[in-house]
C-alpha cells in the first residue's frame, strides 16, 4: 500500500534574522496573514483523514487557520538544540564558534549536548515509516527543519544535504510511497 504523505512547513512567527533554535513563539502578523492567503492553496489538506503537527505554537496556529484540527506529534518536534535552545546561530557563533563550526560539518555531533542532525533525520524518517496505512491523504503542518529531515531522509540522501535544503514558511511537498521507499513531489 502506498502512502501520501503532505508536509507543509508553518508560517512564519518572526523574521529571518531572529530564528531562534527551538523557537516556540506565536505566529506573527505577517505569518498570520500568511496563512490566511493559503487558505485556497491548502483548504484540500482539511479533508486529509489524518491531520498532524509538530508541537509549536506556530504550527497548531497555522494548522488551525487552515482548518486542519491536527494531533500534536512529539516526533515531529524541532531537533533538540540543547543549551543552544531559545538562541539565534548568531549568538551561538559569537560565543562558541568551535561548536558551531563542529555541528554544522559533523552529522554525529550534538556539540549542543541534544540530539545530533543524524538523530533528527531518523527520527523524523521513522515517523514517516509508521504511519498507518490509509488510502488517502495524510498531512502534517511542520517547522522548516522538520520538513528538510524529512526531504533528506525522503532522498537517502546524506545527512550534511539537510544543510542544502531551503524551506520557506508555507512550502510543501507531498511523499508518496511506503516505510523506505518514498518519492517527492514538490508543490508549492
Amino acid at each position: 500500500m502506498h502512502l501520501r504523505i503532505a508536509l507543509l512547513a508553518a508560517a512564519r512567527s518572526s523574521s529571518l534574522l531572529d530564528v531562534r533554535f527551538e523557537d516556540d513563539r506565536p505566529l506573527d502578523a505577517a505569518g498570520r496573514w500568511e496563512a490566511v492567503r493559503a487558505v485556497p492553496v491548502y483548504a484540500h489538506l482539511a479533508d486529509a483523514e489524518l491531520r498532524y503537527c509538530s508541537p509549536t505554537l506556530r504550527c497548531r496556529e497555522t494548522a488551525e487557520i487552515l482548518g486542519l484540527r491536527p494531533i500534536a506529534q512529539p516526533a515531529l518536534r524541532e531537533c533538540d538544540m540543547g543549551r543552544w535552545r531559545g538562541r539565534t546561530l548568531g549568538e551561538v557563533a559569537a560565543y562558541e564558534p568551535q561548536a558551531v563550526d563542529v555541528w554544522l560539518t559533523d552529522p554525529q555531533a550534538a556539540p549542543h549536548g541534544g540530539e545530533s542532525l543524524l538523530s533528527f533525520v531518523l527520527r523524523v524518517g521513522s515517523w514517516l515509516d509508521t504511519r498507518p496505512g490509509v488510502d488517502s491523504l495524510i498531512a502534517a503542518v511542520v517547522e522548516p527543519t522538520v520538513l528538510r529531515a524529512a526531504t533528506v531522509y525522503a532522498l537517502k540522501a546524506p545527512p550534511h544535504t539537510y544543510w542544502r535544503v531551503d524551506v520557506r514558511p508555507l512550502s510543501s511537498v507531498t511523499l508518496t510511497g511506503r516505510a523506505g521507499d518514498w518519492t517527492l513531489s514538490m508543490d508549492h
